[in-house]
């Protein structure tokens, strides 16, 4: 385990390496004392990393960020292959870290990674948030292809205020980056699972579904549907939101995850 800590921060997360055999998983971990796993979406680990400081210092809790492999220029090995995968590599992690009690929170496809987490049924897991999650296909309400779309249409989608969206980096030469090949290499083409909103029905674990009102990609009524196929849910609109709360409005996120003692 190679262990390094960032520079200029009062209270540093510490960014490390995490052999779990073939696979190499890169994480922030902001330690304090109750545990939280925290999974990004196709926007990578930036799009998390906020919310994770802010959840980590209002709580007082420990709160790991990993980084999927194969996104932000960190190796992508031939296994983990799909998102259950992937699930099964984040609580074969918490083994490794001897973690207990761990709320698991995922945005986009990370949503879709806590639920197979916990649907795996791990001793170290007790809840799950899900804030605006793919993977399920509902009737109706498919999820909104964002393939080639220009930033600012992709801006329309995701965010409640498209002003208030981030200028994406400037990325040289052509075909996906790295990070949405990432993602549709453990996504599919699909980007979801035909048998996950049945599965979701054996789920015997707290979860807390947590939507933005104005998503453009997977809009509250998917929302709806995922809370509905499991059994212990709760589901929370997050009013002035899109498909990223934890960036347009991370208080009211953070908010709504603690109040129902998430």
């Amino acid at each position: 385990m190679k262990i390094t800590v960032p520079a200029g921060s009062l209270r540093p997360a510490r960014t490390t390496t995490v052999a779990l055999g073939d696979v190499e998983v890169t994480l922030d971990d902001h330690d304090r004392t109750r545990p939280f796993l925290v999974l990004h979406g196709g926007g990578g680990v930036a799009s998390v990393r906020g919310f994770a400081n802010l959840l980590a210092e209002r709580t007082h809790a420990r709160v790991i960020v990993p980084t999927h492999p194969g996104f932000g220029g960190t190796a992508r090995p031939a296994g983990p292959a799909t998102t259950r995968d992937l699930a099964a590599t984040y609580i074969a992690l918490l083994d490794r870290l001897e973690l207990a009690d761990v709320t698991v929170i995922g945005n986009s496809f990370g949503g879709w990674v806590a639920a197979e987490m916990a649907l795996l049924g791990s001793p170290r897991l007790s809840g799950a948030v899900i804030v605006d999650g793919i993977g399920i296909e509902v009737e109706g309400h498919q999820m909104t292809s964002v393939r080639g779309l220009a930033p600012a249409e992709l801006a329309k989608l995701s965010w409640h205020d498209p002003a208030k969206a981030p200028r994406p980096p400037a990325v040289g030469g052509s075909g996906p980056s790295p990070d949405l090949a990432a993602l549709a290499s453990y996504a599919g083409p699909a980007m979801s699972d035909p048998t996950l909103l049945e599965r979701l029905r054996g789920l015997d674990l707290p979860v807390h579904v947590i939507w933005g009102e104005s998503d453009g990609i997977v809009t509250p009524e998917y929302g709806k549907a995922y809370a509905a196929a499991i059994p212990m849910s709760v589901f929370t609109v997050l009013p002035g939101s899109g498909h990223l709360p934890q960036l347009e409005t991370p208080e009211e996120l953070l908010g709504a995850i603690t109040d129902l003692g998430n």
